[in-house]
């Protein structure tokens, strides 16, 4: 599978390969935020894109979790592959588009942990891909039934946050019924208290930080937690 990835990304690659692996996106930090990198829809080929020169939320995570199980290139790409698309089928259909795919679809990245931390979990039943508001948020992809847990802000206390692992991932639980959520980082647990890693689009940020896990729950309904198989 032809890779698209730029000298400078070649570069970087290089250098997060020889800093090993279990860093949990610490070598991002400070990295600017991009969005729409990914070349691929239901009109244009999909390529598997490697862009390591700026991350959106959801290509931070795909990165962070394939270097995970890479020590070299040819690594990062097949693991890139495995975490990026259903089966390992490179395709704009196989695209892993939301985030409950990672636990959903197989391969299996990660386990959906969400009912398990908290009595307060609330399931939703969603059709993934059809707007509230009418239409398709991806044309030419099916709606997807499924019912998505997540814990609401107001119950996500110190004793959920007791129970999680530095590297789960956290996603922002969506309102919307065609979406399971809206963002998405990476749980870490830090001297000063637990944070969230993430590709921030915010003015105030447009880069990979880390946000104080509470202020950041603060602003939106719930979260959903997804602890990675590796």
């Amino acid at each position: 599978m032809p890779v698209q990835i730029s000298p400078r990304s070649e570069q970087i690659l290089e250098r997060l390969l020889a800093t090993g692996r279990g860093r949990f996106g610490a070598d991002f930090l400070g990295t600017p935020y991009g969005a729409d990198t990914l070349v691929g829809s239901a009109d244009q080929p999909e390529k598997l894109v490697v862009e390591l020169e700026r991350v959106d939320c959801f290509t931070f995570a795909d990165y962070v979790e394939a270097l995970k199980r890479a020590d070299n290139r040819d690594e990062f790409v097949a693991g890139l592959t495995t975490v990026r698309y259903k089966d390992g089928v490179v395709s704009f259909a196989n695209r892993r588009h939301f985030f409950t795919d990672w636990a959903a679809a197989t391969p299996t990245v990660a386990t959906d942990i969400t009912t398990s931390l908290s009595p307060d979990a609330i399931e939703v039943h969603k059709n993934l891909n059809q707007k509230d508001s009418g239409g398709l948020y991806l044309p030419g992809l099916p709606v997807v039934p499924r019912t998505v847990a997540y814990i609401p802000s107001d119950r996500f206390d110190s004793g959920v946050v007791g129970q999680l692992r530095t590297g789960d991932y956290i996603g922002a639980y969506a309102d919307d019924g065609g979406l399971d959520v809206t963002h998405v980082g990476i749980f870490v647990d830090t001297p000063d208290g637990p944070v969230l890693r993430n590709a921030s689009s915010l003015a105030a940020d447009n880069k990979v930080v880390d946000s104080p896990l509470f202020d950041y729950l603060r602003t939106v309904p719930g979260a959903v937690v997804l602890r990675p198989v590796l």
